[in-house]
């Protein structure tokens, strides 16, 4: 399944959740499912609410189905509990922790700059979103980068409060990674368990 391109605003209510890797848009007055019954109760089926908290990870993070399957099999294997190593993997990812460092106002917008090489990595260019971090990690934009309007206004004014596992310096515009991120880390409310029940029956 490949990358949603669609509606942003739609999916969020769809799913009930504000998503803020998918776009920085309210919910607030129409926090209803979108449709022509959006407005009436409707009772959702178990498969139905496993499948919804999944998405908000596939949307959030902007992963296709192939891509979340191969963390959720990684995740599966560790010692970890599987849900909250899945959540650890999704925060690790280079597109990711742009976000949150402020450069960027969405995942959408930060795996971008990272496609079009606008960041540095350790001081070295990179294109890769899925790039994993490590603690001791430390990314900053190119000169090219840190002139684009957008970027320039989500330093001024982040999308999200930077988590605690990252720091970040001003003056350099470069941020660090401190510790791996936790599971109560992630910045909308998602329950994970659903997501490992959903994916063992299919896995």
């Amino acid at each position: 399944m490949a990358r949603y391109t669609g509606p942003r605003l739609k999916v969020m209510r769809a799913l009930g959740t504000e998503l803020p890797g998918l776009s920085r848009k309210s919910m607030e007055n129409r926090s209803y499912p979108p449709g022509q019954h959006g407005q009436k109760n409707r009772r959702r089926s178990d498969y139905a609410v496993r499948l919804a908290e999944k998405q908000k990870l596939r949307f959030n993070y902007g992963l296709s189905e192939k891509q979340i399957r191969r963390l959720f099999r990684e995740a599966k294997s560790s010692k970890a509990p599987t849900g909250d190593k899945l959540l650890e993997l999704l925060e690790r990812r280079l597109d990711n922790f742009v976000f949150r460092a402020g450069f960027a106002p969405t995942a959408v917008a930060a795996r971008q700059l990272v496609r079009h090489r606008h960041v540095l990595l350790n001081g070295r260019s990179v294109n890769i979103p899925s790039i994993r971090i490590n603690p001791g990690d430390k990314i900053t934009l190119t000169e090219r980068g840190a002139k684009i309007p957008a970027s320039q206004q989500c330093l001024e004014t982040p999308a999200l409060e930077r988590p605690e596992w990252l720091s970040f310096d001003a003056a350099s515009r470069t941020a660090t990674a401190n510790r791996v991120p936790e599971a109560n880390e992630v910045p909308f409310p998602v329950e994970v368990q659903h997501v490992v029940e959903y994916y063992a029956v299919r896995l």
